[in-house]
């Protein structure tokens, strides 16, 4: 079960996205066309394909802040799977609010439903295998807590949330502090008793030397082959948990999960994956 952000992390971002819409003059074809203000309506989310739902909150919220007089009643939750034709919420109230909130509501519910579906089919793929699927921090500026509800909407899981809650060791990084050994002994010094330390490393080599060095809690695997992510496993030997990412997709995350490592990440989750279709079809 998917525990639901609360309404005071997400009603900044429904409301950033009504003031965008509504610009500087408000909704000029609803004020227009709809000629009374107070005119009941009812109007159906429905899904056009099989997916996993996650941002109901997100439209919800979108027609509150419109007008609190709309009343959205959800038929499912977040996290649920359905299939193409499935009604997922119904809304009631006046024609204007909900025809100038239904935009948003929708982006925001298509896309994070898109998220939770794509994490969704990763996690089947690999159910079989130790891994388990995980986000990474390439998620649009602004938006990155909903999309990384979204992740654990579709059974996956979160890497870390931004700069400030683990420390994660990369190439530039090593360039810079001089390789391996001077970078993860400065950060083990300073790291408090709860922040994990994941080292970055491109070959198998690297790897030796962080084993050698000690004191990582994760080694991240970079764009390394299934062979080589095999073999880097093996060295590790359950010392620390391992990291495949870098390039990975639907079509070669089955290789990757097959060599035991413990998670794959995958930016795309976040950054270009399709939105859900979904649509608001008025009801007489």
């Amino acid at each position: 079960m998917i525990h639901p952000l609360p309404d005071i992390m997400l009603e900044p971002l429904v409301r950033a996205g009504l003031l965008e819409d509504l610009g500087r003059a408000g909704d000029l074809t609803t004020d227009a066309v709809i000629a009374d203000a107070d005119a009941p309506v009812r109007a159906a989310f429905i899904a056009r394909q099989d997916g996993v739902i996650a941002g109901l909150a997100m439209a919800r919220l979108s027609f509150a802040l419109m007008d609190p007089r709309i009343v959205f009643e959800p038929h499912v939750t977040d996290g649920q799977a359905v299939s193409a034709g499935t009604c997922l919420a119904t809304v009631k109230g006046p024609a204007r609010g909900i025809l100038s909130g239904e935009r948003v509501g929708l982006n925001f519910l298509s896309h994070l439903s898109g998220i939770a579906t794509a994490t969704a089919q990763l996690v089947d793929l690999v159910r079989p295998y130790r891994a388990n699927i995980t986000c990474t921090r390439k998620t649009m500026p602004g938006l990155r807590a909903i999309q990384k509800y979204a992740v654990r909407a579709g059974g996956g899981n979160n890497h870390r949330f931004g700069l400030d809650d683990a420390i994660l060791i990369k190439d530039n990084h090593l360039a810079f502090a001089g390789g391996i050994r001077p970078a993860v002994e400065r950060a083990r010094a300073t790291a408090g008793h709860l922040v994990r330390i994941e080292l970055e490393v491109d070959t198998l080599e690297q790897l030796a030397e962080g084993l050698d060095v000690g004191g990582v809690d994760v080694f991240l695997l970079d764009n390394m082959p299934p062979d080589m992510l095999r073999e880097a496993v093996r060295l590790v030997d359950g010392r620390a948990v391992t990291e495949a990412s870098g390039g990975i997709t639907p079509e070669t995350v089955l290789a990757v999960a097959r060599t035991g490592v413990d998670l794959i990440s995958l930016g795309w989750l976040t950054h270009t994956v399709r939105v859900l279709d979904i649509g608001l079809d008025y009801q007489s």
